[in-house]
């Protein structure tokens, strides 16, 4: 019997091609299907409430993917690379280029139930709401499970740092902001994160 591979990961077909027009061209351009490898540079402002240091702590033993630094203007890059199995990883470093800097690395695909799902390296997952709101492309999670092969656990909404929104607005010539913020049913925002990247290539293609 044949290995069954999944499908590769489609924003476009994933918003519809209403929603995926509305979006600026260049917010199209790096979330195309065919986009290829990228390294995006720029700076980030991190918050993170007293709460949220309880989650980045407990967050270790699945990879750390959450920090409890709060710092303004740190140096930042994200990889975004193809996982060979129709995902999209991605690949986060706050501070120096240097190989004591942790890397938080996570992978968007398509779940069993073909919607969009995001897990890091050590097992935390989120099933992805993704839309278009205000010419920025959100994702919006909708629940977290803690994943290992084909078995997925899902985590109480109150066990988890909130409901996690990630926006993506182009802010023109080359540059867009990013902005991640966490909110918990009873503490409120858990974790705040925001900063302008910049393309790693000229943005003059023909449209």
């Amino acid at each position: 019997m044949p290995a069954l591979h999944p499908a590769p990961l489609d924003l476009p077909a994933l918003l519809g091609p209403s929603a995926w027009n509305r979006l600026p061209a260049a917010v199209r351009r790096r979330f195309a299907p065919d986009h290829g490898d990228a390294v995006y540079v720029g700076r980030m402002d991190l918050h993170c409430s007293p709460t949220g240091r309880v989650f980045a702590a407990l967050s270790r033993v699945v990879g750390s993917p959450l920090t409890s630094t709060c710092k303004t203007g740190i140096a930042a890059a994200v990889r975004v690379h193809a996982d060979g199995r129709g995902g999209m990883v991605w690949e986060r470093r706050f501070g120096p280029a240097d190989p004591g800097t942790p890397t938080v690395r996570s992978t968007k695909e398509l779940g069993p139930d073909g919607r969009l799902f995001e897990r890091t390296d050590g097992g935390l997952g989120m099933a992805l709401a993704v839309f278009e709101h205000q010419g920025s492309l959100v994702f919006e999670s909708r629940h977290y499970a803690l994943v290992a092969g084909r078995w997925r656990l899902p985590i109480p909404a109150l066990l988890t740092p909130g409901t996690c929104r990630v926006t993506h607005t182009d802010l023109g010539e080359g540059r867009f902001r990013f902005t991640l913020e966490m909110t918990h049913p009873l503490w409120g925002r858990t974790f705040h994160q925001s900063g302008v990247f910049i393309d790693p290539a000229p943005t003059t293609h023909p449209e």
